[in-house]
């Protein structure tokens, strides 16, 4: 059952967008409206993309509950949150063009929750000094995603979701198109386009405990840029979500939402102490992202967690219909996994893989790649979110960057004159996916991408080490030698398994930018923890940027304007009353 070149399909395109989540949605809407051809792909069905699972909201300042709110507040509070490592007119543009992301919407249909009066309803998330952050009960992202298709299909957007792609084309610095296979009979796929826009998530799915799904977040953009020419940046900066469940194995990761926290939800160790007490007695289970994560790391690390290595969230105390009205989606997940009825018993959770801060570097206005023609958006993009991303940011990045990077694709488009097309590009990606089908290794894909997320969950988890991270390299090194004993095995079911074997090229590319840019950020800064450089470095305010052939070189972070510099440096009242968790 092995595809050959003669199976090979052509496929021609003004604008590839690759990724069918929200971020490739919006950016694929633009261009059709700008009467530009586009063809959206992705490896996953569209109706299940990863934004259907973010849950607790979307960020505008839109001053709905809160009129003294501004974009410049919102611009100053993500900046904050960041540790002073996202790029400032990245953030601007966020900020600036989040009310017209919430409008989109809107004006397509999305079921936001609503006051009585009918205004959208805002609430609190933690480190926002108000209440900006817009939702459908905890069910946004799934929302999001069914407009968003909804608005595609009106258009009469062309989608494919079983196209794996494993190699974008490019010819002196200028991308043409990409090549891959389908996913269901293995027909290869060579998809010649005059732009590419790069969509297709990030790298946590290479972590033990994970909020994604085996299938996603597998490091495919890391891979695909790097090789076309573009860098890397801040791989290191990974969120860990407080609260991933344990159990069933093939569940581990799946997150339980912050708003279990917000709503009332109280952290206990396995002896039964409130432990965040010893970590944020201001906030207790309302503090951050990356405290609260460290908070439960310490306490199961030091020998207070549970026999199977977490705490215990627990809501029980809370009436049933809040539950159930606030929190359906968290109660229903429990039932359907453990049989647990979270209005009785707590919740088994650890810290989990959640979030990519870093990714592709991209411009701040357009999101190019320094390849020409190739953009890169949403998860797989960095600059916005730094060493700390605010809860909300990542749903309203997609809408603004989305329309903004197609726009300009559409332009980038419109103005060329001539695009070369390199056969030799093509050839190699055509001899890469046929030495996987064709080849006698006997090594598993998926059996080393076990032994891969064993590694980085090891030496590159909530708390790293310059010994440990080395030994983390050492290993890879080792994987890596066996990975070039790889054979992809397509069966009556599929080609699923090559899927797997490029699943692992992009993991094992997206572990070592991780793994050489963590050592080289010899500082403790947000989500990044250092055992051995336990405090704040104020040299090394800037970003790692990771290359295949160079390594990571360092460079300084951009300056604030002074439009939210200074709201930016003062802090906010980091008082939890009334607050939901970030």
């Amino acid at each position: 059952m092995t595809a050959t070149r003669t199976q090979e399909r052509l496929i021609s395109t003004s604008a590839l967008v690759i990724g069918t989540g929200g971020a490739g949605l919006r950016a694929s809407i633009e261009l059709a409206e700008r009467g530009v051809q586009v063809l959206a792909v992705g490896k996953r069905r569209k109706h299940d993309a990863h934004t259907t699972l973010a849950a607790g909201g979307i960020n505008a300042a839109l001053g709905m509950m809160d009129p003294e709110d501004s974009w410049e507040q919102h611009a100053a509070d993500t900046l904050r949150e960041s540790y002073f490592l996202a790029d400032p007119h990245i953030v601007e543009i966020v900020a600036k063009n989040a009310a017209r992301g919430i409008e989109d919407l809107e004006r397509w249909g999305m079921p936001f929750a609503r006051e009585a009066d009918g205004r959208i309803s805002q609430r609190f998330f933690g480190a926002h000094l108000y209440r900006r952050t817009c939702y459908a009960g905890d069910y946004t992202g799934l929302e999001i995603q069914r407009t968003l298709l909804r608005r595609a299909q009106e258009l009469q957007v062309p989608i494919n979701d079983s196209i794996y792609i494993t190699r974008l084309l490019v010819s002196d610095g200028r991308v043409f198109g990409a090549y891959g296979f389908d996913i269901v009979d293995g027909t290869p796929v060579v998809i010649h386009a005059d732009a590419v826009i790069l969509a297709a998530g990030g790298h946590t799915r290479i972590w033990r405990n994970t909020s994604s799904r085996r299938d996603e977040n597998t490091g495919d953009s890391f891979r695909l840029a790097a090789l076309a020419g573009a860098r890397i940046r801040d791989a290191e900066l990974v969120q860990f979500h407080p609260s991933g469940i344990l159990e069933p194995a093939d569940a581990a990761g799946l997150l339980v939402s912050e708003a279990a926290r917000g709503e009332g939800g109280i952290l206990r160790n396995a002896l039964g102490e409130r432990f965040m007490e010893k970590y944020d007695p201001e906030r207790m289970e309302l503090s951050t992202r990356d405290r609260v994560a460290l908070a439960s790391y310490t306490e199961i690390t030091e020998g207070r967690g549970t026999a199977n290595g977490g705490v215990f969230l627990d809501v029980s105390h809370l009436p049933r219909e809040q539950i159930l009205e606030k929190l359906p989606r968290v109660y229903r997940n429990l039932i359907d996994l453990q049989m647990l009825d979270i209005t009785q018993s707590p919740i088994e959770i650890a810290p989990t893989a959640h979030y990519s801060m870093g990714g592709v570097w991209v411009s701040a206005e357009e999101h190019a790649t320094g390849v020409d023609g190739l953009y890169a958006i949403g998860e797989a993009a960095s600059g916005l979110h730094g060493a700390n991303r605010l809860g909300g940011n990542s749903l309203i990045e997609l809408l603004v960057y989305g329309r903004l990077t197609g726009g300009d694709a559409a332009d980038y488009i419109t103005g060329l004159s001539a695009i070369r097309r390199d056969p030799h590009a093509v050839a190699a990606a055509r001899a890469e996916m046929q030495g996987l089908l064709t080849g006698t290794g006997e090594e598993s894909p998926r059996l080393l991408q076990r032994q891969l997320r064993n590694v980085m969950t090891e030496h590159a988890g909530v708390v790293r080490s310059e010994a440990g991270l080395t030994e983390g390299l050492a290993k890879l090194d080792a994987l890596a030698e066996r990975v070039d004993n790889l054979t992809a095995h397509p069966d009556i079911a599929g080609f699923d398994d090559l899927a797997h074997a490029f699943d692992l090229y992009g993991s094992m590319l997206a572990a070592r930018a991780t793994l050489e840019s963590a050592r080289e950020r010899r500082e403790t800064r947000g989500a990044h923890n250092r055992s051995d450089f336990p405090e704040q470095c104020d040299e090394l305010r800037g970003n790692m940027v990771w290359t295949p052939d160079g390594g990571v070189v360092f460079e300084p972070a951009n300056a604030a304007p002074e439009s939210f510099r200074a709201l930016a440096e003062q802090g906010i009242d980091d008082s939890p009353v009334g607050k939901l968790a970030e």
